[in-house]
């Protein structure tokens, strides 16, 4: 099997969870080769992800490792399964790695929880709006950049309208409803946009007002995207230099308890899309 040259955020993770579950044994490297009857080479390939593995090796592995968790090592198995390129690869090449790694987590996720400071989430984006922020950008994208970034922008929102979509939590802060981008026409358009998918089976919409006072801030905006257990979740952060993602289990532990604390200082959903409401008549 030839190695990959660039594998992505989820083939990364599931080499990564190899690993610790390797750790966790208390193996060695050399000890696990050495059970598995291969050289100490593939162990390290494998959990750095240069190489696939197949499902009946992570079932291997989970064996000689020991492992009790079931619906952890079945999680495990279930993404060395998934091997189709997902919509977000005819963007390679074109974008940043992080902006795909961004659309695998979404589209993998069972359940998305997202905090926004100053702009409207991107899965809720209208298009005029959406155009409107990556318009900001320092310097300006070229037209057809511009274009391609804003078509990817909107394909990400299609993942709220599948047959199986995640549940997907808003949380926004009170900057983010009054904070122009684009004109009033838009910016009413894009509060009766956040209104109208607040009504979704699948979505809910809260906002934090000012008057909710301090709380802490995990930055412009952030994502907390739920596995199929929580060893698998992961968080996703916007930074000067691009995404960042975490998921060693003490960040996630951390995250966790902000993202119950955000939840606390958040309107109602009611409430919330009474305050949009209030806030899109005074534009």
């Amino acid at each position: 099997m030839p190695p990959r040259t660039s594998p992505t955020l989820r083939q990364l993770r599931l080499g990564t969870e190899l690993r610790r579950m390797r750790e966790q044994s208390g193996l060695s490297i050399n000890e696990a080769s050495t059970a598995l009857g291969v050289s100490r080479t593939h162990i390290t390939n494998v959990e750095l992800a240069r190489f696939g593995v197949s499902e009946q090796r992570v079932r291997t592995l989970a064996g000689i490792y020991r492992t009790p968790d079931e619906s952890y090592v079945d999680a495990l198995v279930g993404m060395a399964q998934d091997r189709r390129p997902g919509w977000w690869e005819e963007y390679r090449g074109a974008l940043a790695t992080g902006a795909l790694d961004l659309a695998e987590l979404e589209f993998h996720a069972v359940n998305l929880r997202m905090f926004a400071l100053v702009h409207v989430p991107g899965l809720l984006q209208t298009e005029e709006y959406a155009r409107a922020v990556l318009a900001e950008r320092v310097p300006p994208w070229p037209g057809a950049e511009l274009r391609r970034r804003l078509s990817y922008r909107m394909k990400r929102r299609d993942i709220l309208d599948r047959d199986d979509p995640p549940a997907c939590a808003f949380f926004l802060h009170e900057a983010a409803l009054r904070l122009h981008f684009g004109s009033p026409d838009i910016m009413r358009a894009q509060l009766k946009e956040l209104v109208e998918a607040s009504r979704r089976r699948n979505v809910t919409v809260r906002v934090i007002p000012f008057s909710a006072g301090g709380f802490p801030v995990p930055g412009l905006t952030m994502s907390y995207a739920s596995g199929p257990v929580p060893q698998l979740d992961s968080v996703q952060l916007d930074t000067a230099i691009g995404a960042e993602f975490l998921d060693a289990p003490t960040q996630l532990a951390n995250y966790r308890v902000l993202v119950e604390r955000i939840t606390k200082a958040a309107l109602p959903q009611k409430e919330s899309r009474e305050f949009i409401n209030s806030v899109a008549q005074s534009v």
